[in-house]
């Protein structure tokens, strides 16, 4: 009933649909596009939050239930000074289901929708859609029973002016008893351990289904990067895993390296599919000297792989981790990188609280 697949569409549902917007707060029936602009009464009077100052944090949306949200768009200006350019870094996200006090999403913006290092770029898949510019999409379906909130907290040193957003969701009767509520979690290692595997998740307790990895690696080390191997730790699951893939690119549905040869050099091959996809690759650093482009920067690689046609299911917890290995002409070699990351899973509640956010000059990039 509450899927993304196109194969029901035809099928009438029952229910309310409405929507959210900094014009109609509360979704409420027969309310949309009152407010009075230049134009006059009904005609685009307040499309937008136009301020949202530093260290504020505004309600985007409060609704009660039983209830779906089915989609949720964002876009914010990029009307900011270079000491405030990671913008996407600063603004964090951060959803509440039932009351409950710890979120059970908490994000950056940018890193949420698979846009990591502060910068926004095209991407095409089933849940998340990043469209010309800085058009943010998330399809994830997020279900409440009671109530759902959702909150914008500028993290940054000066105001944000013109954030723009809407959320459309389905009231209900009832929701079916094996329900899962839909959570997010970002971390990041700006220098990770030699020899110890990256925390993608951690602390899950409670039966839920794991449907999502983003992440954002900035190398730091000569060669190949996409040695290693991810890794579920599922229901008990100690010094080894019951999942555990064959190497970085491999995980995200690539092969080789993600790279062909032309004319004596390695080509990066970018791509975006509906569940798997490389679509950010960077040495250029856009924002130094006035957005004069330099070639300075360290490697910046993002990827996404999308658990929805196999999701990776767990009874009593789950651990998420990545290994850090290398390969050279000498062999495989363990390494030190700067690594984030966004898990996307559903579970029972009530959750395990997330560890505090970094704070927002260590989210930035090097």
């Amino acid at each position: 009933m509450w899927g993304n697949g196109f194969e029901n569409i035809y099928r009438l549902q029952t229910g309310k649909s409405r929507s959210i917007n900094w014009e109609n707060r509360t979704g409420e029936k027969g309310k949309g596009g009152m407010a009075a602009g230049d134009l006059g009464p009904s005609r685009k009077g307040s499309p937008c939050i136009p301020l949202v100052r530093a260290g504020e944090t505004v309600t985007l949306a409060e609704m009660d239930g039983p209830g779906i949200i089915r989609h949720i768009w964002i876009t914010v200006t990029d009307r900011t000074s270079d000491r405030n350019r990671y913008v996407l870094r600063d603004l964090v996200l951060r959803m509440y289901w039932d009351g409950e006090e710890n979120p059970s999403v908490e994000s950056p913006l940018g890193d949420l929708f698979c846009c990591g290092f502060g910068v926004s770029y095209p991407v095409n898949s089933l849940p998340v859609a990043v469209n010309p510019t800085r058009g943010f999409n998330l399809y994830f379906p997020m279900p409440f029973r009671k109530k759902a909130r959702i909150t914008l907290e500028n993290q940054c040193d000066e105001d944000v002016h013109a954030f723009f957003y809407q959320v459309d969701y389905c009231l209900t009767e009832e929701l079916p008893e094996d329900t899962g509520y839909f959570h997010a979690q970002w971390r990041r290692q700006r220098l990770t351990e030699k020899g110890k595997d990256y925390v993608i998740l951690d602390g899950v307790k409670g039966k839920g289904q794991y449907v999502g990895t983003y992440l954002a690696l900035t190398a730091l080390e000569r060669y190949w990067y996409g040695e290693g191997e991810v890794k579920f730790y599922l229901d008990g699951d100690t010094d080894y895993p019951t999942i555990c893939g064959t190497g970085t690119e491999d995980y995200f549905g690539g092969a080789w390296s993600f790279a062909t040869q032309e004319q004596g050099r390695t080509v990066e091959n970018t791509f975006c599919t509906p569940f798997l996809g490389y679509p950010y690759y960077s040495t250029r650093d856009t924002f130094l000297h006035n957005d004069y482009h330099t070639d300075d920067q360290l490697p910046q690689r993002s990827f996404y792989r999308w658990h929805i046609p196999d999701p990776i299911l767990f009874e009593e917890d789950l651990r998420v981790t990545i290994q850090q290995i290398g390969v050279s002409h000498g062999g495989l070699f363990e390494r030190q990188d700067d690594v984030a990351s966004v898990a996307y899973w559903y579970q029972t509640e009530p959750h395990q609280a997330f560890p505090a956010l970094m704070e927002r000059k260590e989210r930035w990039p090097r």
